[in-house]
């Protein structure tokens, strides 16, 4: 390990603004969310009535939906990536603004084609949540994190509870444009209240935005989410849906390399890649369909006929000041959620929700025959989704850079998303597909009911195992929040470098660990394909920094930060390798001898040929199984497995003696 010190002290710290109330903070962003979620969920239950009201096919009306999760789904992303890049404060406001502008068109809308704009312009404040995660990393106290997070990701469940109760009242005493009014009324004391009280956060990576990445991106997207929430209408095994599919398909394939290599990328593949990323991604796909078909199910069974021998028979009114008690299981949950995750853990916080979800599922199928058994129920399944919400931003925090915070979010949010729009393609599926009369009047059967539950409970169970390896993982350690060293300064200033070789090459996927001199954790970053990394630092001073890229021998050093200058090049100058002697079978080194290295699957690495002594080298391969192989001038050849692992490695190879 190559080690430069500094003769410099660290210094002192520029004094740091005064911080606003974090219960202020906390109270504006939960109420942000709060008021997006209505945006999203209060016209839900007017769907039935709108054809007659806007005199327009029930098909038509259904793109007041589609075009929300479109623009929420193809928003996400880039509005989160730009608040990295230019300021979180910033992208909260313009997507509040957007988000009420839509609001205000519906109000005063009554063509069915300005509603469908009005609601794409709402769908963009899906983007408000994660951007408002990473407003609490930046600004709250590392104590009050957890409550904060908690809270903010309650508040999609919040909304929607509180929505289907609002709807109904709307839709008995007032015009259903009241729907539009409402949400942009406290939408707009909402964007003042942001500008006034929430502070812009200075970790900024700056950059150029990757239009490419959010074009390709955003139409894959766009086919895709069009597929699942048209399916059921045009058919699932119709050609534009197949075709969707497939074109979304083809579109994601070519986004993936376009990323890899490019220099700030939308989304930093890198990171999402990582082990601990994919496994709670995953699981927010599966808890959001669970989460999700928990409020359609319950639903149906309040309003299904009596006469079914299953429904309960209530209005929409009713049914929504039943649906209530789920939303504010949410709410109630939060500091619980925030206390385990401090006490136990997020994981432990997480895998319990999933858990308890999964086995509230089951008992449900069973258990749904009066009132009182659906509510209580629901609820159960609320607590569980309430412990798993709170945990999870916690967790991609945990497991991603400062400087990552609001995309890694935003792309956790968009991954939830789809499982919520996949629970409603498959319950629309499912009680489509199984039908009865009663009465004259067509309903869901008891079983399709039942099948839902358990598609459900699997969702939530097959959640809790991919969750399950996270426990020993020490990405979710406290640690690794970073918003406070042992300095207790938080990293705010966003520093950047380039990872290069002796040669000043730049060296692709390095990764860049910054600690204090106490070696408390600072933050991390992966460096893109033209060596450039950036990471948050706390202010001027000493660093203690640790350099490595697959290949490659690590260095640490001691680095006297400007945060002004940035950091200086940080070189890695030798390469790990393979390396060993091809000998015959006497024993005796053979120069000029061809070694090839391929792989256990079958591709070749590389290739070079031993020198006077018999010595070769390669570059030192990824860690995995390969295959040593060697062939002389006079024919002799030779083969043995290789396991690549960690530092150098050699491996010689005797030849055996050449074929007559």
């Amino acid at each position: 390990m190559t080690v430069s010190t500094s003769s410099a002290t660290t210094t002192a710290q520029p004094p740091e603004a005064p911080r606003r109330s974090a219960a202020l903070i906390v109270a504006t962003l939960s109420l942000c969310g709060i008021v997006v979620s209505l945006q999203q969920t209060l016209l839900l239950p007017l769907l039935p009535m709108l054809p007659d009201l806007l005199d327009a096919s029930a098909d038509s009306t259904s793109w007041l939906v589609t075009a929300t999760l479109l623009t929420g789904a193809i928003a996400t992303p880039t509005v989160t990536r730009l608040a990295d890049m230019y300021g979180k404060r910033r992208m909260m406001v313009l997507t509040l603004a957007i988000s009420v502008l839509g609001s205000i068109l519906g109000a005063f809308s009554e063509d069915l084609v300005l509603l469908i704009v009005a609601r794409a312009l709402q769908g963009v404040g899906m983007a408000v949540v994660p951007v408002g995660i990473a407003i609490m990393r930046d600004e709250l106290p590392r104590e009050r994190i957890p409550l904060g997070v908690a809270l903010m990701s309650a508040t999609l469940a919040i909304g929607a509870g509180v929505g289907l109760p609002l709807s109904g009242l709307i839709s008995e005493h007032l015009d259903w444009h009241a729907i539009f009014w409402a949400t942009g009324a406290v939408g707009i004391v909402l964007l003042i209240a942001a500008m006034v009280v929430l502070p812009e956060s200075p970790v900024r990576t700056r950059g150029t935005f990757d239009f490419r990445g959010a074009l390709l991106l955003s139409a894959a997207l766009t086919a895709l989410m069009l597929a699942l929430s048209k399916g059921s209408h045009w058919g699932w095994g119709s050609p534009t849906t197949l075709g969707l599919v497939a074109g979304g398909g083809v579109l994601l394939a070519i986004w993936v390399p376009v990323e890899l290599r490019t220099p700030s990328p939308l989304v930093d593949l890198r990171v999402s890649s990582r082990r601990s990323v994919v496994l709670v991604n995953s699981a927010s796909v599966l808890v959001g369909f669970a989460m999700f078909a928990n409020m359609l199910l319950t639903t149906q069974l309040l309003q299904m006929p009596e006469a079914s021998g299953y429904g309960l028979g209530l209005g929409i009114l009713e049914t929504g000041w039943w649906m209530v008690p789920n939303a504010a299981a949410f709410g109630l949950m939060a500091p619980v959620s925030a206390w385990l995750t401090r006490r136990f853990g997020p994981q432990v916080t997480a895998l319990s929700g999933a858990l308890l979800m999964g086995v509230a599922y089951v008992a449900r199928v069973f258990l749904s025959d009066d009132l009182a058994q659906v509510v209580i129920g629901s609820v159960a399944v609320g607590v569980g989704t309430a412990m798993v919400y709170g945990a999870l931003p916690t967790m991609i925090m945990r497991a991603v850079p400062v400087t990552e915070t609001a995309s890694a979010n935003g792309l956790n949010v968009l991954l939830r998303s789809i499982g919520t729009t996949s629970a409603s393609a498959i319950v629309a599926a499912v009680t489509s597909a199984s039908v009865v009369t009663i009465a004259g009047e067509e309903a869901t059967s008891e079983g399709a009911i039942s099948l839902l539950f358990w598609l459900a409970a699997a969702a939530a169970l097959v959640g809790a195992a991919v969750l399950f390896p996270t426990l020993g993982m020490q990405d979710f350690a406290p640690e690794a929040d970073r918003s406070g060293t042992a300095t207790s300064s938080r990293p705010n200033c966003v520093v950047r470098g380039k990872v290069v070789d002796a040669n000043a090459r730049p060296v692709r996927n390095a990764v860049v660990t910054v600690l204090t001199m106490e070696g408390a954790a600072v933050d991390w970053g992966h460096a893109d394909s033209d060596g450039q990394v950036a990471v948050a630092v706390p202010g001027h001073g000493d660093y203690f920094i640790v350099t490595s890229a697959d290949g490659w021998q690590p260095r640490s050093r001691i680095v006297t930060v400007d945060v002004e200058a940035g950091l200086p090049p940080l070189v890695l100058r030798d390469r790990l390798t393979l390396d060993g002697t091809i000998t015959d079978s006497d024993g005796v080194p053979i120069e000029g001898v061809l070694v090839i290295l391929t792989h256990h699957a079958g591709e070749v690495v590389t290739s070079t040929r031993t020198d006077h002594d018999g010595r070769y080298a390669v570059p030192r391969p990824p860690n995995g199984r390969y295959v040593l192989s060697a062939i002389c001038d006079t024919g002799a050849t030779g083969a043995r497995p290789v396991t690549v692992w960690e530092a150098n490695r050699t491996a010689d190879l005797t030849l055996g003696t050449p074929l007559a």
